[in-house]
């Protein structure tokens, strides 16, 4: 193989894929990432076994051919290469070894052939359809926060996309819950989502599409199975396995009753999170939210350190209440809130409170009490 490419394709598309590999590997062929010359582009690859991400980008090929290299390596060598290079790729005659030239600059990497490189991408995809990056990426966003660390809860791990009817219309949604919070968000199913199957999306492929999205206006391109996702962002391919479980029946923990609404101003109200829970014992991070008579005093109480106490002007018209939440929960979900005004539905001391934007319907927020 002898390929010429520019600094800027090489290391742009290096940068997408060498994410994947993990630092440590006990398979070898994981650490490298996979180069095939032919036609006029050079295609890269580099997967973990559970995602593959490809991207080809246009070079000139003197000699097709392919051969997988030390993906950290190759992309820290091209990080460090001048702006504007053209880098040169050839394999020698022994099959072991690379060379990458590029102005002064010669480097030798050791190969491993391209027929051990693993390949995840069999199979047959039943759905496709296409969606608006930044559509995908808000859903990604408004609900990640929420996916489990507990891999006893393995199911849990990632975010579950199914598609639901809400009112005669076909909606794509997302959720995720770690069991303490949940985070609902959802859109306008696109054509060619209909029948597809629930799935739920690994944790780490989900940082991966956050990541990849860098055109907003752009259309990404989702193909589904029932064991595998690919997603088509221009010239890169992600494609994942999903996680096999079954997501749990999450419109059961989702307050119907809740008859005590109280609005508040979203930034102030993080704001005044934020500045009582500085002295929050780092194990509870518990916040007592009291509210009445159009006022909402916040408080917290550290054996260790003192206490603290914020009082902010409200809307709420029900009779007095008490309750406590994590802090820490508190700030992630007004950090995902995109209106001015949040409205908080409470029932009582001990049931669970659905947060979300004021007058919009297309995101919510359910967070589990804590006992101060």
């Amino acid at each position: 193989m002898k390929v010429t490419v520019e600094r800027a394709h090489l290391l742009k598309a290096l940068n997408h894929v060498h994410r994947i590999v993990e630092r440590r590997n006990t398979i070898p062929i994981l650490s490298n990432v996979l180069l095939r010359a032919e036609g006029d582009d050079l295609r890269l690859k580099a997967t973990d076994l559970d995602i593959d991400v490809a991207e080809r980008v246009p070079a000139v090929i003197s000699e097709p051919g392919a051969t997988t290299v030390p993906a950290h390596m190759l992309y820290d060598i091209v990080r460090k290469l001048p702006d504007g290079s053209q880098v040169e790729l050839a394999t020698r005659p022994d099959g072991a070894t690379i060379d990458l030239r590029s102005g002064r600059s010669k480097f030798s990497l050791q190969m491993l052939p391209e027929s051990d490189f693993p390949d995840i991408t069999a199979g047959v995809f039943t759905h496709k359809f296409d969606i608006l990056a930044s559509d995908l990426k808000r859903l990604v966003d408004r609900t990640q926060f929420a996916i489990s660390t507990e891999e006893t809860r393995y199911y849990l791990n990632g975010i579950y996309f199914h598609t639901v009817e809400v009112g005669g219309d076909l909606r794509f949604r997302a959720v995720a819950t770690d069991g303490h919070r949940l985070a609902q968000a959802e859109f306008i199913a696109p054509h060619g989502a209909e029948g597809m199957p629930g799935v739920i999306v690994p944790r780490k492929t989900v940082g991966e599409i956050q990541k990849l999205v860098e055109d907003p206006e752009a259309q990404v391109t989702v193909e589904l199975s029932d064991s595998k996702i690919r997603l088509s962002f221009g010239e890169v391919v992600l494609t994942s396995k999903l996680i096999d479980g079954t997501f749990p029946d999450y419109g059961r923990v989702i307050p119907q009753g809740n008859d005590k609404d109280l609005i508040v101003d979203r930034s102030e109200f993080a704001a005044a999170v934020d500045r009582v829970s500085t002295i929050s014992s780092e194990r509870g991070r518990a916040v007592k939210l009291t509210v009445g008579d159009g006022r909402l005093t916040l408080s917290v109480t550290n054996p260790d350190s003192g206490s603290a106490t914020e009082e902010l002007g409200v809307e709420y018209e029900s009779e007095p209440l008490d309750i406590g939440f994590n802090s820490r929960y508190l700030l992630e979900i007004a950090g995902q809130l995109e209106t001015d005004t949040a409205i908080f539905r409470l029932a009582d001391p001990g049931s669970p409170t659905l947060i979300q934007d004021r007058g919009r319907d297309n995101a919510l927020y359910v967070l589990m009490p804590m006992r101060v």
